[in-house]
């Protein structure tokens, strides 16, 4: 019995030890497809008839550009913790000139820009060009913090939810948000006022090595244990005939 859970328990230290090698291989190849989105020419968002296929695989942080106007009276502030510190993420519709809307990320605003308000300051008067990353719908709120649109509190850039809340017809939203860049919101050169782009954090844990490690380790102990076990039986067995 003893030896059949030595066995069965090496062989799943095995398992999970090699299943890390795998996560860690697949990890490092999508921190390459990211990165390489990241710096690769900004092509036009995705339009309407995309909607469906866009996802986090196979779009996430893709550069993209967008022209259109500004529907300030609509923005909203998503609580944001940055490099700048503590406050929001201003979220405004930009409706394309076909229409359809897209929401933009403007950038980081401070507690204190607008009285902790999101449309007291109007935003840039007629088109507007956009660069920046494309990035999922997250939805439902963020950890222990549900959004509260009754309340306009929001904690996650839920899309669909904003877009509910501020009338926007679902139809004509796309299911993603655009964080613009520095060159898109400058911020910085407002005494950091807001708002401020180009902050997206792109950061991919990568424990799986580790992981691994200490998976193929217990793996190791085990065995050596089994070893121990099978002396120490062996010297049992054999002491009597001496």
């Amino acid at each position: 019995m003893l030896a059949l859970l030595g066995v069965s328990l090496f062989a799943l230290f095995v398992a999970l030890g090699t299943w890390q090698v795998h996560r860690r291989a697949w990890k490092h190849d999508l921190i390459a497809r990211v990165d390489a989105r990241v710096h690769a020419q900004p092509v036009d968002a995705p339009s309407r008839g995309q909607w469906p296929q866009v996802s986090a695989a196979s779009d996430e942080y893709r550069r993209v550009r967008l022209v259109g106007t500004f529907l300030t009276e609509k923005s909203v502030r998503v609580r944001a913790s940055t490099e700048l510190g503590m406050g929001s993420w201003l979220l405004t519709p930009l409706r394309l000139r076909n229409g359809d809307i897209v929401l933009v990320n403007r950038g980081f605003v401070s507690t204190t820009w607008c009285e902790g308000k999101a449309t007291c300051i109007p935003g840039p008067s007629g088109e507007a060009s956009v660069s920046g990353l494309l990035r999922i719908s997250e939805p439902k709120g963020a950890f222990l913090q549900d959004n509260q649109p009754g309340q306009d509190r929001w904690y996650s850039r839920d899309v669909a939810a904003i877009a509910a809340a501020k009338g926007l017809a679902p139809e004509r939203v796309a299911p993603y948000f655009v964080d613009a860049d520095a060159a898109s919101s400058p911020g910085r050169g407002e005494g950091n006022d807001g708002p401020v782009g180009g902050l997206t954090v792109i950061a991919f844990p990568d424990n799986h090595l580790m992981y691994a490690i200490t998976w193929y380790g217990l793996a190791l102990l085990t065995l050596i244990g089994a070893g121990i076990v099978w002396r120490d039986e062996r010297r049992r067995h054999v002491s009597p005939n001496r």
